[in-house]
């Protein structure tokens, strides 16, 4: 397969995918019907289960070598390495996400960093204890370990 069909390929996955997600997303999170079509949109690509890092590259808009870089750096998921490497195609397309997030706010430089930041905060977010932990903040229980500084007289 070319390397043109193979990203046309990936390219309409995504955008089925996406549509999937959009509704899914309109959805309160406490609506069973969210958490299934979710499912459903990461079954589609589980299916595909691996990305060349060229067709990574043509779909994050980076080079293949930025690709491989992050692909080293653990920000995208590596399913092979040998006889060649392969990526995630589920890490390519939540990477995906993010770059178009960052972008859409004007930032094009040093988005290793950032999307690395990202994903590491939103798998922090997904975390059942720590969801849990929130809402005893939010409700007042626990306790202080530190407190926070008194305000100067300047309200500082």
């Amino acid at each position: 397969m070319t390397i043109a069909v193979e990203e046309q390929r990936v390219r309409n996955l995504f955008e089925r995918v996406e549509a999937v997600e959009d509704v899914a997303n309109s959805l309160p999170e406490t609506d069973g019907r969210r958490r299934r079509l979710l499912d459903v949109s990461n079954a589609a690509l589980a299916e595909e289960a691996t990305i060349r890092p060229v067709i990574a590259a043509k779909l994050l808009g980076l080079s293949e070598k930025s690709v491989r870089t992050w692909a080293g750096e653990g920000v995208l998921v590596v399913s092979q390495r040998a006889p060649r490497l392969l990526l995630d195609v589920i890490s390519v397309h939540e990477v995906s996400h993010v770059i178009r997030e960052l972008r859409a706010l004007g930032r094009d430089r040093d988005l290793l960093d950032a999307v690395w930041h990202r994903i590491n905060d939103r798998a922090l977010a997904d975390r059942d204890d720590f969801r849990e932990s929130l809402r005893q903040m939010r409700r007042g229980q626990g306790r202080v370990l530190r407190p926070l500084p008194e305000p100067d007289a300047d309200g500082r």
